[in-house]
C-alpha cells in the first residue's frame, strides 16, 4: 500500500476505506510463502511476534505467555501515530512469524507489514466495529446540538479504550495465535479466556463506577475517549477533535467555556504523551483544574500504572473525581 506522507509529522486517522467490509470478530490473517510458524520459531522455540504499539503488545504478551517473544515497534514514550519504520525494524518484520497491528493508525507500519513475508498478519481494526467520532461524542451529546464542533468527524482508532471492544480484539488475536502455533493452541485459548475475563471485570467496574455522577460531561485535549464515553453514558468534549495537533478555533474555546459552566465541568484532561499547554490555557481561562487521562498508547515512568489494566483503573479514578461520584 502506498502511503502519502504529510510534510510534517502528524497524527493520522484511519480512513473509511481502511475498515470497509470488516465485521465484528472478522480476522485478517494472511498466509505468505515460506516456512510455517512451527518451522520458523526463534532459537528459544518461541513464536516471534511483532506488535505495532503498546495495546497490541499487551494483547500478544497476555495471550501468548511463555510461548511468544514480542517486539514492540513503538518505543515507550514515543507517539505511535508518527512512527516511521526503520530499516532495522523492517528486518525484524521479515524474521517475525506474526504481526499484530491496527491498520490505518500507523501508515508506515501498514506499508512495512504489507510488503513483508510474515506468515500471519492480524489487523485489530478488522476484529471489531469502528465508528466515526468528532470533537463531541457520547450519550449526552444530543443535548448539545447547538454546540460548535471543533473538527470534522473521522474514523476513530481508539478501540482499546473500550474494554468491550478490546476484548473482541483479544479474542481475534487469540484465534490467530492458535492457528499460527497449533501445538500450544489450548494454552492460547485459556490465556485469551483469562484476559477476556479481566476485561469483562474492568467493564463492570467502569459501568458501576460511572453510573451515578454529578455530571456526565468531561473535557479532553483530543477525542481519544469517544468509545469509552459512549459505552458508559458520558459525553466527551474534545478541544481539538481527533487530531491533537490541530488548533481549536476561538468559537470552539468560547463554546467549551460556556458548556463547562452549564454542565458543572471541573476538570480539563490532558495526555501523558502530548503537551498540556492547550489544556492548561483553557483551564486557566475558566478556573478549572487539570488532570491526566491516559490514552495508553505506551507505558512510561509518567504512566499511572505498569500495565493496561492498572492505567485503565487510574483513568476510572480520575473520571470519578472529575465527574463527582454520588
Amino acid at each position: 500500500m502506498n502511503v502519502r506522507r504529510s510534510p510534517r509529522p502528524s497524527r493520522r486517522l484511519i480512513s473509511t476505506a481502511a475498515v470497509a467490509g470488516t465485521t465484528v470478530l472478522g480476522l485478517t490473517v494472511l498466509s505468505a510463502c515460506g516456512s510455517s510458524a512451527a518451522d520458523g520459531k526463534n532459537s528459544d522455540g518461541k513464536l516471534d511476534v511483532v506488535a505495532s504499539f503498546y495495546p497490541m503488545q499487551y494483547l500478544a504478551e497476555q495471550i501468548g505467555g511463555d510461548h511468544v517473544a514480542v517486539t514492540n515497534l513503538t518505543e515507550p514514550g514515543k507517539e505511535p501515530h508518527d512512527l516511521e519504520v526503520s530499516a532495522q525494524q523492517r528486518g525484524q518484520l521479515e524474521e517475525a512469524d506474526v504481526a499484530v497491528y491496527l491498520k490505518g493508525l500507523q501508515p508506515s507500519v501498514d506499508e512495512a507489514i504489507s510488503q513483508s513475508g510474515i506468515g500471519t498478519k492480524v489487523d485489530a481494526a478488522s476484529l471489531t466495529d469502528l465508528e466515526k467520532h468528532g470533537s463531541e461524542v457520547g450519550g449526552h451529546a444530543d443535548e448539545h446540538d447547538d454546540h460548535e464542533h471543533g473538527s470534522e468527524e473521522g474514523t476513530d482508532p481508539h478501540i482499546w479504550l473500550d474494554p468491550v471492544k478490546y476484548a473482541e480484539v483479544a479474542e481475534g488475536v487469540g484465534k490467530a495465535l492458535e492457528k499460527a502455533d497449533p501445538d500450544h493452541a489450548a494454552e492460547y485459548k485459556k490465556n485469551t479466556a483469562d484476559l477476556v475475563g479481566k476485561l469483562d471485570g474492568l467493564n463492570k467496574k467502569y459501568a458501576a463506577g460511572l453510573k451515578d455522577t454529578d455530571t456526565k460531561v468531561f473535557i479532553t485535549t483530543h477525542a481519544a475517549f469517544g468509545y469509552l464515553a459512549e459505552r458508559y453514558g458520558l459525553t466527551e468534549e474534545a478541544i481539538s477533535g481527533l487530531d491533537p495537533e490541530s488548533e481549536p478555533s476561538a468559537a470552539r474555546v468560547k463554546e467549551l467555556q460556556k458548556m463547562a459552566k452549564a454542565d458543572g465541568v471541573s476538570t480539563v484532561f490532558y495526555e501523558t504523551l502530548v503537551s498540556d499547554r492547550t489544556a492548561k490555557t483553557l483551564a486557566g481561562d475558566t478556573g478549572l483544574k487539570t488532570a491526566v487521562l491516559d490514552p495508553i498508547e505506551g507505558i512510561t515512568k509518567k504512566s499511572q500504572g505498569d500495565d493496561y489494566i492498572a492505567v485503565m483503573e487510574s483513568n476510572l479514578a480520575a473520571l470519578q473525581k472529575a465527574l463527582g461520584t454520588k
